[in-house]
């Protein structure tokens, strides 16, 4: 464990030179140089029955030189080292898209990525095999947009010193964007009673313009879509930093559900990261296939593709209690799909004055 004088970037740094002088001592023992990582595949990644998080399995792969392809791929980790090395020394970041024109650049044209895709998957190798995440590397995705609104204060680090914001009071309502990197983001002080994840920019404008966050102490995150990392992240030490529940609320459909089990348990893309980013007591809110049948709502047939995710995830460890197996087996029946907005079939306010409330206060959470 490192020295809690180091920041995380002269971490980052370190096991970064590290990786990087482990080739160059593979080499002076006169071995092919190679790297192990662990297999990144569906049938190595294992639901911790303890962490309730996705987790990778004991199987390994290793990136050798001694093939052509393996030669080109530890080229490429080289000068991506190289490269985040000397962007920490400088205090710089970049984007993950950046990386990928930047080895238009170099040198050896061998080093140059095929696409994006390539480059994203070896920063994540990077992560895995230094241990530390891309955040601390200062490379950022893409933004993603997902911001938060509700009675939480906070103080954060810019490139121009220290502010304190009101998630409430100093925000329009658009809300406060969630930075690529939340671990810099100080709590100060809060009268947040549950925080909500929401998966919609529809249902969080109605929420937020109904007063839900007022009225009832909440913090809204617009998830938007399928979460970013930082916004899981924020979400996670929200919960565990700030003892706050959970709830996630979202549209009724299987890839619906997934986004609550990324929140929740974690994805397969980031396993390496599931005990950062997952939080595991997060709960869902809805929308229900129960509710469908009760509230007679606007609904969508199910296709083929929804109908076999839902056969998926009955077989799924993030879904197999008796809760789910019962949604899910109802909504095969029904042969039914609906949005977060088929509520508004009921009125604007029906879901602030009436399905949040109950379903909340089923619950336990208000």
């Amino acid at each position: 464990m490192a020295s809690d004088s180091k920041t995380s970037e002269e971490i980052a740094r370190e096991r970064l030179i590290d990786l990087a002088a482990e080739f160059y001592d593979q080499f002076d023992r006169g071995e092919i140089p190679e790297m192990k990582l662990p297999t990144r595949t569906k049938s190595n990644i294992e639901y911790d029955e303890d962490s309730h998080v996705w987790v990778y399995g004991d199987r390994t792969s290793t990136r050798s030189a001694n093939s052509v392809r393996g030669a080109r791929k530890l080229l490429k980790a080289t000068y991506t080292i190289e490269f985040l090395a000397r962007q920490l020394d400088e205090d710089r970041s970049s984007t993950l898209r950046e990386l990928y024109y930047l080895s238009e650049s170099w040198d050896a044209q061998e080093a140059h990525f095929s696409d994006q895709d390539e480059s994203n998957q070896l920063v994540e190798d990077l992560e895995i095999v230094s241990n530390v995440t891309r955040e601390d590397l200062h490379m950022r995705p893409e933004e993603s947009g997902a911001t938060l609104m509700g009675p939480l204060k906070i103080r954060e680090q810019t490139r121009r010193g220290e502010r304190e914001i009101h998630c409430q009071g100093d925000v329009g309502e658009g809300g406060y964007q969630i930075p690529n990197n939340p671990d810099t983001i100080e709590f100060l002080e809060h009268d947040i009673d549950f925080v909500m994840c929401v998966e919609t920019g529809g249902m969080r404008d109605r929420l937020i313009e109904n007063g839900f966050d007022e009225d009832y102490n909440a913090l809204i995150v617009h998830l938007k879509g399928q979460p970013a990392r930082a916004t899981r992240r924020i979400t996670k030490r929200l919960h565990d930093e700030l003892d706050l529940p959970v709830v996630v609320f979202t549209d009724g459909d299987p890839w619906s559900y997934r986004i609550f089990g990324s929140v929740a348990y974690g994805s397969i893309k980031s396993a390496h990261l599931s005990e950062y980013l997952a939080t595991p007591e997060a709960r869902f809110v809805g929308i229900q296939p129960q509710d469908i049948v009760d509230y007679d709502l606007p609904t969508d047939p199910l296709a083929d593709s929804d109908i076999n995710a839902l056969q998926s995830e009955l077989e799924d460890p993030r879904f197999m209690t008796d809760y789910w197996e019962e949604q899910i087996e109802l909504q095969l029946d029904i042969g039914k799909k609906a949005e977060q907005q088929a509520l508004a079939a009921r009125g604007l306010d029906f879901v602030t004055d009436e399905y949040l409330p109950t379903r909340l206060d089923e619950m336990g959470v208000i």
